[in-house]
Formats: C-alpha cells, structure tokens, sequence
C-alpha cells in the first residue's frame, strides 16, 4: 500500500535552505515509492506549483482550514519546523493548525536552541506535544531534545540532512590555484569576517588561494538590514588587502551549479560563530562532495568530522583557522585523506537513503494506536 505523506514547509521557489531541503525530500519520497502532497507555507499566494496542493499564508487564519483539510488526507504530516518561517511570534501560529491535524505527525527540528527564549521553549513544546515523533538530523540534537524539553527517547529519531551525489572525478582534480569555499544564504552568524583575517595569514603561499564567499543574502536579513554584512566583508577584505584573493557571488544556484563549484573547492571553510547550529546542509553537502572541511565546533560539525573528514578550529580565532588551513594546503597527503574520509560518509547522507528512512518512518506511524492524543 502506498503511503501519502503530506510535508508542510516552505518550497521552491523561495529560495531558503529548508525550501531546498524539502523539495529534494518529496522529489526522492516518490522515487521510493511514496506519495507527497506539499502544504506550502508563504507570506503571499503564490502560482501553483507540482505538488503543492494548498497554500496556508502567513498570517491569514482564512487559509488554516484548507491546510488542515489536506494534511488530515495524507496517512502522516511531516511538518518542517523552523521558528521563522510560520506566523506569529516565533511562528507559534503552527500550534493551532497542529492541534486540528487528526493524522500522525513527524517534527523534523531544522533549529534546536541550546537556550531558547521562554517563547521558543514553549512553541517547541507545543511542536512536540503535538507531534508523534520528533526527527533531529543529529545525535546532538537529539540529546538537546531529550534533555532540553523532556521527551521520551523512543519519541525523537535521527536522520541524516541529505545531500546528493557530488564526488569530483579526476580530471575536475586539476586545479589552477587553491580554492576555499564558504557558500550558504549570508548573515552575521556566518562569521566569515573571521575567515578573511584568516586569509589574511596565507598570503605568502604561492599560488595564493582563492576564497570565494558563494550565496545571496538571507531573506529575512536582508529585510532588517539590507546588505550591510556583505558590506562589512566587502570592506573587511580591502582593509586586510586580500580583496584580490576573495571572490563574491551573490547569486542563489540551482543544484547542478551548485554542485560544480563544491566540487571545485580544495576546502570548504564554516567559521560559523554560533553554538546552535545542530543541523548545516552545508556541511553535508561538502562531506557528500568529499570535500576536506575546516569548521569551527558548533554541534554538527563536531559529530561528523569527528571520524578525519575534517578540522575543528575555535571560533573567532582567525590565527588557529589560518593554521589549520595551510595544514589542508600543503601538508602532503592530508588533503587526499580527510577526502576519501568524507567521501566514507556519503552513503547514508545522500538523499535516496535519507527518503527510505523517512518512509520506514512514516510507515511505522500510519496505524491509528501510534498517533498521540489529539
């Protein structure tokens, strides 16, 4: 018997990561034999899109009857929680379209604060009341939930993020001059202000490296500030005058294009300066890429570099990211290493398993003495 899974989300084209998340879900849940109906979440009505059968907007209580009514028509709701992107305050509007859903719900938690506010505690309380299980995509995360919010273990799984195949042949090995990457959706938490002090210590390598900082502004900062952080880096980079080893591109890629310039990194770079961070696609991508990482240990990172795919530097310690990136460099043998290291990883990060495990999820769920108390 097929099973109907019903995601509600953000979805392309808004161009977010859990947008892009979720869209390769439902892509590989059909390809392993689920049916998806997509409940898309936005500020305003947008043009219909393939599998998208409801659009529930952003503060507009008119459109939570029809999203409840096509969520209660799939066997299980995957719901997408992230705090920014339902309405309300932290997106607390999604406890009430929750307590109407009469089908068993999975949570995946894309953020899992190491200290909330007291409204985030209690929106995400109220996700994980009213979910049957939470998915983390990290043992970090899970143990954040467990011990954080009091769940039941049994009640919070784990699942990878996903990627897709991204392994660089040989020929796209030959490279001109080093190249680091850095690319995901900017902000402040990002910290790759500390990147270019970084870079600032490799300017005697010969070739020198090319740093290229890949991605648009974050939508919801470019609505506080503008593009002032990418100013910041613009400025950052003339005044430490390594402006001519550094390389923007504001744009938003599709997947393929995407994939190309991963592979095309001797290193992806994540100084990321907050703590929180349980869950990076990025990170993911990069491992499935086989791609030698240096990050700094926020909880993801720390789990699967653990095992040689990487290095973990401080954060905010331009000196210690500087070393450890001449050590990926120049250091023979070491780059090649963590590559076949990550490249060990790719199994069961890439996207195929990631859906079957959803699936094998889902199907444990849809039988009515498994769903909670509604």
């Amino acid at each position: 018997m097929t099973t109907h899974i019903g995601l509600l989300t953000t979805y392309p084209p808004t161009q977010c990561g859990l947008a892009t998340f979720s869209h390769a879900l439902a892509v590989h849940l059909q390809a392993v034999g689920a049916r998806v109906s997509i409940v898309r979440t936005v500020d305003t009505l947008q043009p219909p899109e393939r599998l998208v059968t409801t659009q529930w907007v952003t503060g507009d209580a008119r459109t939570t009857a029809g999203a409840v009514d096509a969520l209660n028509a799939c066997d299980v709701v995957v719901v997408q929680h992230e705090y920014g992107i339902f309405g309300g305050p932290d997106g607390d509007d999604v406890l009430d379209l929750l307590r109407q859903v009469r089908v068993p719900v999975i949570a995946v938690l894309h953020t899992v604060l190491a200290e909330p506010t007291p409204h985030q505690r209690e929106v995400l309380a109220g996700v994980l009341r009213w979910s049957d299980v939470a998915v983390t995509m990290t043992h970090a995360g899970r143990q954040r939930v467990v011990s954080g919010w009091g769940v039941d273990p049994d009640r919070v799984a784990v699942i990878p993020h996903g990627a897709h195949p991204n392994l660089a042949n040989a020929v796209e090995e030959v490279r001109t001059a080093p190249t680091i990457l850095t690319w995901g959706l900017l902000g402040r938490d990002k910290g790759i202000e500390w990147a270019l002090e970084a870079l600032a210590g490799l300017t005697d390598l010969d070739p020198q490296p090319v740093y290229r900082i890949v991605g648009q502004t974050h939508p919801k900062v470019l609505e506080w500030e503008g593009e002032a952080y990418r100013d910041l880096l613009v400025e950052t980079a003339d005044r430490l005058g390594v402006s001519a080893m550094v390389r923007f591109d504001d744009r938003y890629h599709d997947t393929p294009t995407l994939q190309a310039i991963v592979r095309g990194a001797d290193v992806v770079l994540l100084p990321y300066v907050s703590p929180d961070q349980v869950t990076s696609g990025v990170l993911t991508e990069a491992v499935v890429a086989g791609r030698p990482v240096v990050s700094t240990p926020f909880p993801h990172a720390v789990e699967l570099l653990s095992s040689g795919a990487g290095l973990l530097v401080p954060r905010r310690d331009a000196r210690a990211t500087a070393a450890a990136l001449r050590r990926v460099l120049t250091e023979p043998g070491l780059a090649a290493h963590m590559g076949r290291t990550a490249a060990g990883l790719a199994a069961e990060q890439q996207w195929s398993s990631v859906a079957r495990a959803y699936l094998a999820l889902a199907g444990t769920l849809a039988r009515p003495t498994t769903s909670v108390s509604r």
